[in-house]
């Protein structure tokens, strides 16, 4: 099985991430999209973040009914701040017989060579990019690399917490199982 790992924060998850994962799940040759909730992005500030456990039932809640897409916490148990090649190498001893991808915007692919072991990510998986505004490709680093044309939605999870500790509805940028249970536990306000 293919499985496309796309990693994040997740902070919270909305529409924008579930229609690029929907998108490549039902597009590419992909079996199957796991979403990583990443505990520590080493490249993002930790302080705005919500709990990890918290944000993996969040996409849990988000993607319950959708087959194709998984919701995965496999770096909560590795150290921090998580980097995707010990997270790779990880997942090949857990799972030794799935073929696993990456999955990310250019602009994060524009940082691909401030990753650690990079040049070993390149040379050992394939990488799903789907194109965001303002961040062409221009470089593929080596990787064997599939750009994808996928739906773009403009939201920002940065946006969507500014937007609920304002007291602003959210309704259409997160699914309403996330909402509700955003707004039950008081979440970013």
């Amino acid at each position: 099985m293919r499985i496309g790992l796309y990693f994040g924060s997740f902070n919270p998850i909305h529409t924008g991430h579930l229609i690029i994962a929907n998108y490549v799940a039902y597009n590419t040759d992909l079996d199957k999209v796991w979403l990583v909730v990443s505990p520590q992005n080493p490249l993002k500030p930790s302080s705005t973040l919500l709990n990890e456990h918290d944000r993996f039932h969040l996409v849990e809640l988000a993607i319950k009914d959708e087959p194709r897409l998984r919701a995965s916490n496999i770096e909560f148990s590795l150290p921090r701040p998580s980097f995707t090649v010990d997270t790779l190498a990880y997942m090949g001893e857990k799972f030794p017989t799935q073929e696993f991808a990456i999955i990310m915007g250019s602009d994060s692919f524009q940082n691909l060579p401030r990753w650690k072991n990079y040049e070993h990510i390149v040379k050992n998986y394939p990488i799903y990019v789907y194109r965001r505004p303002g961040h062409e490709i221009t470089d593929t680093f080596g990787a064997q690399l599939e750009v994808l044309d996928a739906p773009m939605l403009d939201i920002s999870a940065t946006d969507v917490r500014k937007w609920i500790k304002a007291g602003k509805s959210v309704r259409f940028m997160v699914p309403d199982g996330v909402i509700s249970y955003i707004a039950e536990n008081n979440y970013y306000r």
